[in-house]
C-alpha cells in the first residue's frame, strides 16, 4: 500500500519542507506541520508553484495537477465559449504554457507542444486552440507521459514493418526529449492495423510500471476501425470520456464549466475584497472621493498549503515597503 500510494515520496518531500523551514516552523511545532502538509496532500493544493520534477513524481500530483488548471483557468474556456464569435479567447501552445507556467514556473513547454500537436495534428503550432480542447489533449499527455512515448516507439516499428517484440519504457527524463514523428519513408496517413496495434498496447499495459489508460476502454477504441494513425490514437484517446473518467481528475466535457465550490470560494473571497474597499462614514464620503485610490491589502489564499507560507510573508513584506515609500 505505502509504494502504491507513494508514500515515501510525501514523507521525503515533508522532510525536506521541514528542514528547509524548520526556524518558521518551530513557532507552531512539528505535529501541525505535518497535519497541514499532509491535509494539502489530501486536497490536491500541494503541488501549487512546486518544481515540475515534483508536480509529476506520481500520479497523484499529476491529477492533482490537472484538477488545479482546470479549476483555475476555467474561466479561460468559459467566456471562450461565450464570446468566441466576437472575441478571441482561443489561444495559442505559448498562451497555454504561460498559464501552466503561473502554477509550476519550471514546467517543460515541449510537453505543452505535444499536447498542441494532439489537438492540432502536427500542424502549425501558432494556431489557436479551444481551452476544452487543450485541457483534454493535456491530460493525456500530462497524466500518460511514459506511456505516449512507448506507444510512439511502437508505432514507428510498426510503420517500418517490424514486430515490436520488446516494450520500450524509458524514464520520465528521457521520454521528454524523444522525438515522436513517424520515419519519413512511410506514409502516417495511411496508419498501422488496429488490431496488431492493440496487441502491442496490450503488452505494454501488462508489464508497463508507469501509469496507463484501461486495456478494456484502448481495445474499445481500436476494435472500431481497421486502421488507427499515431495523432488519431491520441485524439481518440483524448476525446473519450470513459478515459477521463478513470483517471478521475477531470468532470464530463459537459460539466467542464461548472465548479460550484471554486464559485463559492470566489464569491466569498470577492467579498472579503468588497468589504475591505468599503468607505468610512458618509460624512467624510465627500473628503474621500477626491483622495487617490488604495489597493486593498493582500488577502492569503485559504488553499495556500504551510510549506508556502514563508515565500509569501517575505513579497507582502517586500510590498509593504513599496507602499511606505511611494507614500513618503
Amino acid at each position: 500500500f505505502a509504494a502504491q500510494r507513494h508514500v515515501l515520496t510525501y514523507m521525503e518531500d515533508a522532510v525536506s519542507q521541514l528542514l528547509e523551514n524548520r526556524e518558521d516552523i518551530s513557532q507552531y511545532g512539528i505535529a501541525r506541520f505535518f497535519t497541514e502538509y499532509f491535509n494539502s496532500v489530501r486536497q490536491g493544493t500541494h503541488i501549487l508553484f512546486r518544481e515540475f520534477s515534483f508536480v509529476q513524481a506520481t500520479p497523484h500530483n499529476r491529477a492533482s495537477f490537472l484538477r488545479t488548471f482546470w479549476r483555475c483557468f476555467r474561466t479561460v474556456g468559459k467566456n471562450g465559449g461565450k464570446y468566441c464569435s466576437i472575441c478571441c479567447y482561443l489561444l495559442t501552445a505559448q498562451e497555454y504554457h504561460c498559464l501552466l507556467q503561473l502554477l509550476c514556473p519550471d514546467f517543460p513547454m515541449e510537453l505543452t507542444q505535444k499536447a498542441a500537436r494532439i489537438v492540432l495534428m502536427d500542424d502549425a503550432m501558432d494556431c489557436l486552440m479551444s481551452f476544452s480542447d487543450f485541457l483534454f489533449a493535456f491530460q493525456i499527455q500530462f497524466y500518460y507521459s511514459e506511456f505516449l512515448e512507448s506507444v510512439a516507439a511502437i508505432y514507428q516499428d510498426l510503420l517500418a514493418g517490424k514486430n515490436p517484440n520488446t516494450v520500450i519504457v524509458p524514464t520520465s527524463s528521457s521520454g521528454q526529449h524523444r522525438q515522436r514523428q513517424p520515419p519519413n519513408d512511410c506514409n502516417p496517413l495511411e496508419g498501422v492495423e488496429a488490431s496488431l496495434f492493440y496487441q502491442c498496447l496490450e503488452s505494454l499495459c501488462d508489464r508497463s510500471k508507469y501509469s496507463c489508460p484501461p486495456s478494456a476502454l484502448v481495445k474499445e477504441m481500436l476494435s472500431s476501425v481497421q486502421r488507427m494513425t499515431f495523432y488519431g490514437f491520441l485524439m481518440a484517446l483524448a476525446k473519450d470520456q470513459g478515459i477521463n473518467r478513470a483517471l478521475g481528475a477531470l468532470p464530463d466535457k459537459g460539466d467542464l464549466f461548472l465548479d460550484p465550490a471554486m464559485d463559492q470560494e470566489l464569491e466569498k473571497l470577492v467579498a472579503q475584497v468588497s468589504g475591505l474597499s468599503v468607505s468610512g462614514p458618509a460624512s467624510s464620503s465627500a473628503d474621500t472621493a477626491n483622495m487617490p485610490v488604495r489597493n486593498s491589502p493582500r488577502i492569503n489564499s485559504p488553499w495556500k498549503p504551510l510549506h508556502h507560507r514563508r515565500k509569501m510573508d517575505a513579497e507582502s513584506e517586500g510590498s509593504n515597503e513599496e507602499t511606505d515609500s511611494s507614500e513618503n
